[in-house]
């Protein structure tokens, strides 16, 4: 189906005059004149004509559709917001309505919210179409006048600066969610207690967050990961075994679909649920590795169902036919664990669903994706997962063509690049078959957990000059829409990021940040104080602010995961939860271990040293991130982008070392009264009395001069911005164990001083006793 079709049967009545003029723009081409390499289309074309292209494709039609796209938009939110003022306020009791009253309320709030939902996705294709439109005029005009224009870059400027295809719709539509909801349980459609009556608790979910990383950033992106996550080493052989100069895995999957392309336009229509259908593999399949056949179902809630199933090359084009049906694979699982076992049962209806799916949806291998990853995780930590692909390139592998095909028919593969072992840049391959990316593609997926929700490393990467966010990139879609532009007629939106330099001052970034938390907050603030309590969204889609908490928390567990790392099994390679729409499966981590050491506990625990408390572990592990050597070609930076801005520090950050000096200097008066009061009421032959009182004065002394010193150190951090702990356990273990040991030995001397006093008075008494007896027995004998 032509393009002008497509767009004619896409329009809203209500909206008719505000398209794009496909017909109007192909008029001002000239499209029925003769192509540049004919016998006079160029020479016709002159500047004036030029000029008059350009300015009605990118100024009046692309303003006219901007401004409706805004106009139409705002007045949507508007509507919502009306909507929002006539729910109650819990703060007051008395709302003054009846409950039939608000249950007329909630109808009438019912229909409107219809009227909105459907105004709001009519203007999501109302943008889409447009935008597609026009990329297809901008082609047009290069094709045929590309021997002296090109008009496709200043077309992507024009729409990186209106920017109508970018709008974001998930803020609006939670606040039509809550308010559905409210309305339903007004009406008594939905219970308000639904979910504490179900026994069933939610399985571990990721939110993926995808990212384009420019050529120049790179490796600080990836220096900057390596500091807090480890990169996850694969080894094709044994899991077991770290090869330190194992190379990143290279990765290849080749997705199939129709001559329709309707896998690709479910993903970019978002119309039903999407489907994709793909093998994958890692390294050359010369090196016979093992291939993977997946398909992947994202249902409209946006949770993904993954198929997959083992296969040997060999197999893969009886398998695709519909001849071979794993039935060896089948029979040695069957005689291992039984026929009637589970797994057998589902590997059966795996291959059943897969086949049937290709047969009836008639697929075929048409696009091929290799990129090299770079996986960070900390081993037995699958909380956070973070990959970083680069020389992602894109490679017809299509039969679509049967004068020239890219592919044989008759097989599933080109046998040209495997054969071959061709590497990136495959500067072998034709130019109109291959399409390199210029960017990095960094993923993170995150695990709802309030670790996760808390990590402010985490919220500053996502949020720095250093990545541009693109929510909805797919491998399969934009591979599609770069080499099949002449077969499809729906465009993603961030073709027209491509063109414009997505690199961002950081001054820049860290204001755009600010404002994306601030609309953010009104947005979430709309609903009012009513949502407060309520349990009306899942918390699965809630997205924290990383930012409340300090990193240090996530180095306390980085010991306890490296002491897992040698009780992980081969199932460190098995993928684990997905993001919907997610084309990029590799090495992947396995459930968190649950490391524990008996040995805690005792002097161990106060001793940092020696102790394996997690206080003592995070100490021990951030001083060897400290000191651990950084990769060739980088080098420690001399100062660091956060502390480039004013310096803004809470008067309570201050306060409280202050207040801590002031405790120390109280401890110094204390010890050096007690000292100076012993000192002076011993007197001149209690020799004992007063060497304890100098040893008190030397720990007086110490504890003075140890809190100054702790006080200028902690304020020297604190204008620095250091990340350091401000720990210090020195001090007080010093004064704490040597006041114990003077104290004991006091007491010591003065027991043996006591006991040498007794025994010298009863020494004394028995010679007495002895004179009067002998003086008696003289007075006798006299």
């Amino acid at each position: 189906m032509r393009f002008g079709k497509t767009l004619s049967d896409s329009v809203y009545p209500p909206w008719k005059d505000k398209y794009l003029e496909y017909d109007k723009i192909k008029k001002l081409l000239r499209e029925d004149e003769t192509s540049p390499q004919g016998r006079g289309g160029e020479a016709n074309w002159t500047e004036q004509d030029e000029e008059t292209f350009v300015h009605e494709l990118t100024v009046t039609q692309l303003e006219k559709v901007n401004q409706h796209q805004v106009d139409t938009f705002s007045s949507i939110r508007d509507r919502a917001a009306a909507c929002e003022s006539e729910l109650p306020d819990p703060e007051k009791e008395d709302t003054g309505k009846s409950e039939d009253e608000w249950k007329d309320v909630a109808r009438d709030m019912l229909k409107e919210l219809d009227g909105i939902s459907k105004d709001l996705n009519e203007l999501r294709k109302f943008s889409r179409v447009n935008y597609t439109g026009f990329l297809k005029a901008a082609k047009k005009h290069d094709r045929k006048r590309g021997l002296k224009y090109h008009v496709r870059p200043i077309l992507q400027v024009r729409l990186a600066q209106t920017p109508f295809n970018s709008e974001d719709y998930a803020p609006l539509l939670y606040r039509l969610s809550a308010m559905y909801t409210w309305a339903r349980q007004k009406l008594g459609e939905e219970s308000a207690n639904k979910e504490t009556d179900t026994d069933i608790k939610p399985k571990d979910t990721y939110t993926a967050h995808k990212y384009w990383v420019h050529a120049d950033n790179l490796l600080e992106v990836k220096t900057y990961l390596l500091r807090r996550l480890p990169v996850l080493v694969y080894n094709p052989q044994d899991v077991k075994v770290v090869d330190s100069s194992q190379k990143d895995p290279s990765l290849t999957s080749i997705y199939f679909d129709n001559h329709s392309f309707d896998l690709y336009q479910s993903k970019v229509e978002k119309t039903e649920a999407g489907l994709s259908v793909r093998l994958r593999w890692t390294g050359h399949l010369t090196d016979k590795p093992e291939i993977v056949l997946e398909k992947k179902f994202v249902g409209e809630n946006e949770e993904s169902n993954d198929i997959r199933i083992q296969i040997k090359e060999k197999y893969i084009n009886s398998f695709l036919k519909g001849e071979y049906k794993m039935e060896k694979q089948i029979q040695k699982l069957e005689d291992r664990l039984g026929p009637d076992h589970d797994e057998v049962k589902n590997l059966k209806a795996n291959v059943d669903e897969i086949q049937s799916f290709i047969k009836d949806k008639q697929l075929e291998p048409v696009l091929r994706a290799s990129y090299t990853r770079t996986a960070f995780q900390i081993p037995g930590d699958d909380r956070i997962r973070v990959s970083l692909d680069t020389d992602l390139t894109f490679i017809r592998e299509d039969a679509l063509d049967p004068d020239r095909p890219c592919r044989d028919p008759d097989d599933w593969h080109r046998s040209d690049i495997d054969k071959n072992e061709m590497d990136y840049p495959y500067s072998a391959i034709k130019k109109g078959e291959i399409s390199r990316f210029p960017h990095a593609i960094l993923e993170i997926k995150v695990k709802d957990t309030k670790y996760t929700r808390n990590n402010a490393w985490l919220h500053d990467l996502m949020n720095s000059h250093l990545v541009k966010e693109e929510k909805r990139f797919s491998k399969f879609v934009h591979g599609v829409a770069e080499l099949f532009e002449d077969y499809v007629n729906s465009f993603p939106f961030w073709l027209s990021d491509l063109e414009t330099d997505i690199r961002r001052d950081p001054v820049t970034a860290y204001q755009e940040e600010q404002e994306r938390e601030q609309k953010k907050a009104e947005d979430e603030m709309a609903v009012g104080s009513f949502l407060a309590g309520s349990k009306l969204s899942s918390p699965r889609h809630k997205v924290g602010s990383p930012g409340k908490y300090s990193e240090r928390r996530l180095s306390g567990q980085i010991s306890q995961s490296v002491q897992s790392r040698s009780r992980l099994r081969d199932s460190q390679l098995q993928s684990t939860a997905e993001e919907p729409d997610s084309d990029d499966d590799g090495v992947q981590g396995t459930e968190q271990v649950d490391v524990r050491d008996s040995s805690q506990g005792g002097i161990r625990s106060f001793l940092p040293a020696f102790s394996n408390s997690r206080y003592a572990r995070r100490h021990r592990q951030r001083n060897a991130w400290d000191n651990a050597p950084l990769p060739p070609g980088v080098k420690e930076p001399s100062f660091w982008i956060k502390d480039q801005g004013d310096l803004k520090v809470e008067a309570k950050v201050w306060l409280a070392n202050q207040r801590t000096f002031i405790k120390w200097q109280h401890v110094a008066i204390l010890l050096a009264t007690l000292s100076l009061s012993l000192y002076n009421a011993a007197g001149v032959n209690n020799n004992i009395a007063r060497i304890i009182s100098v040893v008190y004065t030397v720990f007086a002394i110490f504890a003075a001069v140890w809190g100054w010193g702790i006080y200028m150190w902690r304020s020297k951090l604190i204008t620095e911005r250091s990340g350091k702990d401000f720990d210090a356990v020195i001090g007080p273990f010093v004064v704490s164990i040597g006041l114990a040991v003077a104290l004991v030995l006091n007491f010591a001397f003065k027991y043996r001083a006591a006991v040498a006093d007794n025994r010298e008075d009863n020494s004394t008494a028995l010679f007495m006793g002895q004179g009067q007896m002998n003086n008696g027995l003289w007075v006798q004998e006299l």
